[in-house]
């Protein structure tokens, strides 16, 4: 299954409520994390949600 690198590039501050927990779901805590999850339909809608503050590589 394919793997999605996700990268926090923008600050949660001044966020709504959801984005922020998207972000804290994803595992993104601060500017420049990176966390590697699983390609599935549950990740994609947390990153759908936070899409302007984050940026998505595929990984092998």
């Amino acid at each position: 299954m394919a793997r999605l690198k996700v990268t926090q590039l923008r600050s949660e501050i001044g966020r709504k409520r959801n984005q922020r927990e998207s972000l804290r779901s994803l595992g993104l805590k601060r500017i420049n994390d990176v966390v590697v999850k699983e390609d599935r339909p549950e990740i994609r809608g947390m990153i759908f949600a936070v899409s302007h503050l984050v940026k998505v590589e595929e990984v092998e």
